[in-house]
């Protein structure tokens, strides 16, 4: 009986649930299991995912090593090239004159067309000469008077002169006659000028054009009275061959100018429209202003140009383009070959087995969309111009040659090829 009591209650504690300690206890196990395989799965995953990656990375070189790069190139070459500096400017009429009147008057004829080209002497305006006329017909009538005053006042003298020596007259008597004929002698003289002034006045009457030029936009009409005092002018008249061509540089190159024309050498300017392609004229250097200009640190030039068939035209916006000199069988490539990297310049050479190779260079000036270069390739070779982004040292290429105006020295504003009548020759750029 006992016996049985005690089996009862073993298998009644038996029954019973687990203490909470142990069951925190077992939960913690279980979880470091979860966290620990997971782990371990990750790992895996990502050492999977970089092999993958790298097999992947080192296939796509071996592609990229075996893929042919097309590229286009062209050759180095030896030639002149003309540095130019390259700026804006405007026309400035080589003479401007406003043309007014020196007389009071009415006009009686307009003498010239508006537009009309016109030489120096050419009457512009007739004013009614009748006024001056008359006043030179008067100061003459006048002087004919006082000259036979002159004359009599003169016999008197000579009269007199021999009384007075043989003691027959009072000398005072002799002196007045001599005052008399000095007074009579400054009329005479101020006739002459009065004639003088009224054929003066008969001449301003003939209003003249003071330069070759063209007339403008007539101001005033026939029957109009004008006046010396008047403010504004009859016509202005512009000469416009020569012409006048300003325009402004850098300060910067104020130095190189100066040195070109220490050597006595005429700088040549040439002059294009407002498009950069359209060549209006050559001229040449005359002044470098006095002073720059501080607020836009500019220096002002002014060339002059011959205009015989007036394509250019006072107040024209224009593109000038002035040359200082040139340098003699200096080796040139592409603007566009030349790459810059953590080690400098260079330029991607094509090698006869088909490949490029990276080759540094010393570059001595740019122009536009060709460069000087000092060292680095040889006269002959042929250098990458385009396709360089794709390209590997020792990459396998197709090459084809470039267009032939690659080589050809660009204007930086407009990309128009020099000699040919447009802004071949930009403003120079040093590396």
């Amino acid at each position: 009986m006992q016996k049985d009591t005690i089996i009862a209650q073993g298998a009644h504690l038996a029954d019973e649930p687990a203490s909470p300690r142990r069951r925190s206890a077992w939960s913690r196990v279980v979880w470091i299991g979860i966290l620990l395989a997971a782990v371990v799965g990750t790992v895996v995953l990502v050492r999977a995912r970089s092999r993958a990656a790298a097999a992947q990375a080192a296939e796509q070189a071996r592609q990229a090593a075996d893929r042919t790069v097309p590229v286009l190139t062209a050759p180095v070459s030896r030639r002149d090239v003309p540095i130019w500096r390259e700026g804006l400017g405007n026309v400035t009429a080589y003479y401007t004159v406003t043309v007014k009147t020196q007389v009071d008057g009415r006009i009686d004829k307009v003498l010239f067309t508006e537009g009309q080209t016109v030489k120096k002497g050419d009457v512009l305006v007739q004013i009614d000469p009748r006024p001056f006329e008359i006043q030179l017909l008067s100061a003459q009538a006048a002087l004919e008077r006082d000259e036979a005053n002159l004359k009599n006042a003169q016999l008197n003298l000579d009269r007199y002169k021999t009384l007075s020596s043989q003691n027959l007259i009072a000398q005072q008597q002799y002196t007045d006659q001599v005052a008399l004929v000095a007074q009579a002698d400054g009329q005479v003289k101020a006739d002459e000028a009065a004639i003088k002034s009224a054929k003066l006045n008969l001449d301003y009457a003939r209003i003249t054009s003071p330069i070759d030029g063209v007339a403008g936009v007539r101001q005033v009409d026939p029957g109009n009275v004008v006046h010396a005092a008047d403010t504004t002018g009859l016509v202005v008249v512009t000469q416009l061959d020569p012409i006048a061509v300003f325009f402004t540089l850098p300060e910067d190159d104020l130095p190189s100018i100066t040195a070109a024309q220490a050597g006595g050498q005429t700088l040549g300017v040439d002059a294009f429209a407002r498009d950069g392609e359209t060549l209006l004229g050559h001229g040449n250097l005359a002044v470098i202003d006095n002073q720059i200009n501080q607020a836009t640190a500019t220096l002002r030039l002014k060339s002059i140009f011959p205009n015989p068939q007036k394509q250019l035209w006072p107040n024209q916006f224009v593109k000038a383009r002035l040359h200082l000199t040139t340098r003699k069988d200096v080796t040139v490539i592409p603007a566009s070959a030349v790459q810059r990297g953590p080690q400098g310049m260079f330029v991607y050479v094509a090698s006869p087995d088909g490949t490029a190779d990276a080759r540094p260079v010393e570059t001595a000036l740019t122009q536009g969309e060709i460069t000087i270069v000092s060292k680095g390739v040889s006269p002959g070779e042929q250098v990458v111009v385009e396709g360089q982004a794709q390209l590997r040292p020792h990459a396998k290429i197709a090459a084809k040659p470039a267009p032939p105006e690659t080589l050809a020295p660009k204007s930086a504003a407009t990309g128009a090829p020099a000699g040919t009548g447009k802004p071949g020759a930009p403003t120079e750029t040093r590396p």
